[in-house]
């Protein structure tokens, strides 16, 4: 009997992975618990005390001074010890795996696809335990099948109803991670992740330095003929990389974030972390990317705010404020310069704001507010006319 029950003390560690002295204490609880229902009186009266020897096995039950047999254990009594050490196992393995979990946050695991709901993907994490992917916190390019191999961000681990573990396939630390696996220079040290920008399913662009002139870094991060990118952009569903050196030169750090647009030429503001950026016509539309994406993530990643444009653009946008009364040439410059693109911007500004800016003081500043509103006024009106005269031909 000892050793049986040492045996199965070992089997329960091999298989649950819960350390021998909790379910020790786990059979003390439920031995005691099963002795005081063997006794007649109020339970929280009744003193019982468990002692058993972990080496041989050995187990002495006690209420009060006296030692309790086997025999003496009922039907009712071994089903309460059965119970309470069945509950305690399940507490101790949820205990594990919160604990093995909870210290992989920020980390990333494999699991396979194990049940698709409305509204999360439920990955198996090797039979150890389940992750779960909130649909909120997928890419737009994830469509998984029930037995997919599927790498994922720890997000969050919280005890809730058991253990929760929140996964992502969102988050740019999923970019991160893929980087630290793939990439050998990452995980020894020699280069280094400097910044990740990301729009998830569409474009991440990642910055990276080599702390040895003989590492290339990017050409470390790319792998012989793309390799090593290739098996992140498989993992990401075909999602864009952009691998960019980094520099502390803000300026050619711009121009790389900005790439494959050509830049002609970029101005700082230090103070307001902003950065004007001019390009050829040409190259305006690849500079801005669709929907604004490429100069967007340049802006993330370098941590300025980038605004780009054409001289063409420039010169458009200070012809259309020339309409204004109150505004000559060299105001519209200094208005186009800070911003201010069109009517509606204008429209939208404060006295005050306008005001601060070098030429326009507080009286020039009102006036052009008063005439910019005038004259949405008179646009909006001609507008109007012009859909009901449509209106009225089609009729």
């Amino acid at each position: 009997m000892r050793k049986e029950f040492l045996s199965v003390l070992s089997q329960l560690e091999r298989e649950k992975g819960i350390d021998k002295s909790i379910l020790i204490e786990a059979v003390k609880q439920a031995l005691a618990i099963a002795a005081k229902k063997i006794v007649k009186g109020d339970p929280d009266d009744i003193e019982a005390r468990v002692e058993i020897d972990p080496l041989k096995g050995d187990i002495h039950v006690y209420v009060g001074d006296k030692e309790l047999v086997s025999s003496e254990f009922g039907r009712i009594a071994a089903q309460t010890a059965r119970q309470v050490i069945i509950q305690k196992i399940r507490e101790a393995e949820k205990d594990n795996i919160y604990n093995e979990y909870k210290d992989k946050e920020g980390s990333i695991v494999g699991g396979i696809v194990y049940r698709l709901e409305r509204k999360a993907v439920i990955l198996d994490l090797m039979g150890k335990a389940e992750g779960i992917i909130p649909n909120s916190f997928l890419s737009p390019l994830d469509h998984f099948r029930v037995g997919e191999r599927v790498k994922a961000f720890v997000y969050e681990v919280k005890k809730e109803k058991g253990v929760q573990i929140i996964l992502s396939r969102r988050h740019e630390g999923l970019v991160r991670k893929l980087f630290n696996l793939e990439v050998p220079e990452i995980g020894d040290g020699i280069v280094e992740v400097k910044g990740i920008a990301r729009d998830p399913g569409e474009r991440t662009k990642i910055a990276v330095v080599s702390k040895d002139d003989k590492v290339d870094c990017v050409g470390a991060c790319v792998g012989i003929r793309g390799s090593r990118v290739k098996s992140i952009i498989e993992e990401l569903r075909g999602e864009k990389i952009d691998i960019i050196r980094w520099g502390e030169d803000v300026k050619e750090f711009i121009k790389m974030a900005l790439s494959p647009a050509v830049i002609s030429m970029i101005e700082l503001d230090r103070e307001t972390r902003r950065a004007k950026v001019l390009v050829a016509a040409d190259q305006l539309s690849l500079s801005i990317g669709r929907k604004g994406q490429n100069v967007r993530l340049a802006s993330q990643l370098v941590g300025w705010e980038i605004d780009v444009r054409s001289r063409e653009s420039i010169e458009e946008n200070i012809k259309k404020l020339l309409i204004l009364k109150a505004v000559g040439k060299k105001v519209a410059t200094v208005l186009v310069d800070a911003g201010y693109n069109n009517l509606n911007s204008l429209a939208r500004a404060e006295a005050t704001e306008l005001s601060s800016l070098k030429g326009i003081g507080a009286k020039k500043a009102a006036s052009i507010i008063e005439e910019v509103k005038k004259a949405i006024a008179v646009e909006d009106k001609a507008k109007a006319e012009k859909k009901e005269t449509t209106k009225d031909e089609n009729s």
